[in-house]
This record gives C-alpha cells, sequence and structure tokens, in this order.
C-alpha cells in the first residue's frame, strides 16, 4: 500500500512538472536551429528531472558548468582520437542542455533571480573563452596543422566572446518590444524556419556538435574554420543593426 501511494505521489508530481514546464520555456522567435529543435526541448525534460528531485537553478548552473569544463578538459589532455571527439561532443552538448534547463527550472519553480542571472551569464562567459583556447592547445599539440591554422582558434574565441557580450548588452539596452497580437492572445504563432536556419552558425549548440569530428583531424579542422568564418561574417552583419537599433530607441527617448 506505502509503495501505491508512494508511485502515485510520483506521478501527480511528474503530472505537475510536465504543465509547469509547458509554459516554462522561452520564445522561439530568432532561435538558432540547435537551441530550437534539439536544446531547449532537451533542457525541458532535464528540467522536469531536476524539478523531481529538487535542485534548485542555481545547483542545475553549477551542474552545467561543471559538465562542460570536464568536457573542455577532456579536449585539451586526451589524444583526439574518434572516442575522444565523442566524449568531448557529448558533455559539451550536455552541459549545454543544463545551462537551458536551469532558466526552464527557475520559471517552474517561480524562484528566478539577479544572482542566479549573474551565475548563469559568468559561467557562460568563461565557457565561450576556454573552449577555443582548448582547441587551440590542442591543434598545437595534436594536430599537424601550420602555423597560421593557429589563428582560426583564436579568432574563433574573439568573434565568440565579442557576439555573447554585445548581444547580451544589446538586449540589455534595447526598449522592450510590443508583443504581437498572436503573442498578447497566448500563442506566439510559429517563428519562421528560415530565420533559426540563417543564424545556426552562431549556435552553440552546433560547434558542441562538430566536436564528434575530432578524431578525423582534416575534416574537424574545416568544420571548425568554417563555422568560425561564417561567425565572423554573422557578426560583422549583426553590430551595425544592433547600432541602428539602439540609435533608433536613442531618437524615440529624445523625441518623447
Amino acid at each position: 500500500m506505502a509503495d501505491y501511494v508512494a508511485q502515485g505521489g510520483l506521478d501527480s508530481r511528474r503530472a505537475r512538472a510536465r504543465e509547469l514546464s509547458a509554459s516554462a520555456g522561452k520564445s522561439n522567435r530568432g532561435a538558432p536551429g540547435y537551441s530550437r529543435w534539439v536544446n531547449r526541448p532537451a533542457g525541458r525534460r532535464l528540467a522536469i528531472w531536476a524539478f523531481l528531485l529538487g535542485l534548485t537553478p542555481n545547483q542545475v548552473t553549477i551542474i552545467s558548468g561543471l559538465t562542460t569544463l570536464t568536457g573542455i578538459v577532456v579536449l585539451v589532455v586526451a589524444p583526439p582520437t574518434v572516442v575522444t571527439g565523442l566524449v568531448v561532443a557529448f558533455l559539451l552538448a550536455l552541459g549545454y542542455a543544463l545551462d537551458s534547463a536551469d532558466g526552464q527550472l527557475a520559471r517552474m519553480r517561480g524562484s528566478g533571480s539577479v544572482t542566479g542571472e549573474w551565475l548563469d551569464h559568468v559561467i557562460d562567459c568563461a565557457k565561450v573563452a576556454t573552449l577555443h583556447v582548448a582547441v587551440l592547445l590542442c591543434w598545437y599539440r595534436f594536430y599537424d596543422v601550420p602555423d597560421w591554422a593557429l589563428l582560426v582558434p583564436i579568432a574563433f574565441s574573439i568573434q565568440a566572446s565579442v557576439y555573447f557580450f554585445t548581444k547580451i548588452l544589446s538586449d540589455q539596452l534595447r526598449p522592450p518590444k510590443t508583443a504581437p497580437p498572436e503573442v498578447q492572445q497566448g500563442g506566439e504563432g510559429r517563428p519562421p524556419v528560415l530565420a533559426s536556419l540563417l543564424v545556426l552558425p552562431l549556435d552553440y549548440g552546433l560547434l558542441c556538435v562538430t566536436f564528434a569530428l575530432l578524431g578525423f583531424h582534416t575534416l574537424f579542422a574545416v568544420a571548425y574554420t568554417a563555422l568560425a568564418l561564417a561567425g565572423v561574417l554573422l557578426l560583422a552583419a549583426a553590430l551595425p543593426k544592433w547600432y541602428r537599433d539602439l540609435a533608433r530607441a536613442d531618437r524615440a527617448r529624445q523625441s518623447v
């Protein structure tokens, strides 16, 4: 009888967690493809499990950071074989899914906080910078690449850091937009697929799964370099747009 009651309680908690998670996700409008179709759904499942286990959002954030750090350490110290690449890709992708889960868990629990957001951004910033340094060390130690190729992870690190900081800052400085009518009525409609595909090279999740190619040295170097180049080009296109958006917001405030 006790086992039956306990199982009934667990089923009830699962149903409650699923109900809360249904409204805890972010809008997919403008989200890159991997985040939209893979990472956020995976994060939702992890958030449900974290809710059932009684974890706090900050604990999930720390677990995410430690998972990512483990993948980065493996990337630096282990020879880049096929197995190593799969392990690194799995750890980085899991860390990214947990990074999505912490925010969803906070919204499920109604416990979002400034300190939680600060911790999340600090860990994100650290992983963005250190991951490309780890690639640089891996290439220097194990890959047979020309010296100039070592500039690629340096350039990628600069691009990723500038993109991360500028996007966060732009979102903070830009005035809130009025939600479209369909959002105000309780649904955002179907976000454009093309927009999610166009910004896919900027998706950290795509970079994570690219490490599955780590054991195929030439293939990984080409794929990584292509992502770096695409990231630089997309950042160059995004910076003027973000500047114009903020300039329009300045003019609107001055005219009031």
